[in-house]
């Protein structure tokens, strides 16, 4: 396993997405996380592997910006202007999806995730670097002690602020009504007042 920092792991680490099965730990504006290719299912079992996190539950998606959404995904009017709002920031976003279930995704606020993303120019299967249930990692040390095996490269973005939570979670329905998830950075009264700007009210 790789240990790299961020002023020199961006190549490194598309080179690594681009094999398959390939995982990697990564600095976020928030905590640190797992990612992997969208589409490699060999990559997102190892990850459920690694933090004994059951495959119920669905990964969300890193993408550099919303022309990137991958099209399985649908983007009501609330969730839309909630992006353009907060994003790139810690706000995870959980829209519908073309087949009936649901799709999270995030643009996140991270020098490094976001040149990475640029680079490698797909989406990523994210999720935070800990086993299930337990507290989220702020240094890459913890991080690669809170799961079960090694990852292809690790990035090393030094100390996270140790009151750093995870991305607030909002899921948002088709017809533009929404619910808090997760609560985080991102208050529920700014949620509520961005919408109500959103629609003029």
């Amino acid at each position: 396993m790789k240990i790299l920092t961020t002023e020199t792991a961006v190549q490194e680490a598309v080179r690594i997405l681009n094999q398959s099965g390939s995982v990697l730990l990564v600095p976020t504006e928030t905590v640190y996380g797992l990612v992997c290719s969208w589409h490699d299912r060999a990559a997102r079992a190892r990850i459920y592997e690694l933090k004994h996190r059951s495959e119920n539950k669905p990964f969300a998606a890193f993408i550099p910006d919303l022309d990137s959404l991958p099209p399985e995904a649908v983007l009501p009017d609330a969730a839309a202007f909630l992006a353009r709002k907060f994003c790139p920031g810690p706000i995870t976003l959980v829209v519908p999806e073309r087949n009936g279930g649901t799709f999270g995704f995030r643009i996140p606020d991270h020098p490094f995730i976001r040149e990475l993303l640029k680079e490698y120019g797909g989406a990523l299967a994210s999720t935070s670097a800990n086993y299930s249930g337990q507290e989220p990692a702020r240094n890459v040390e913890y991080a690669l002690n809170s799961i079960d095996g090694e990852v292809d490269l690790a990035v090393d973005g030094g100390a996270l602020p140790p009151d750093s939570p995870a991305s607030t979670v909002v899921q948002v329905f088709a017809d533009s009504t929404w619910k808090i998830l997760r609560r985080g950075p991102i208050s529920e009264a700014q949620i509520r007042n961005a919408v109500r700007e959103s629609s003029g009210r």
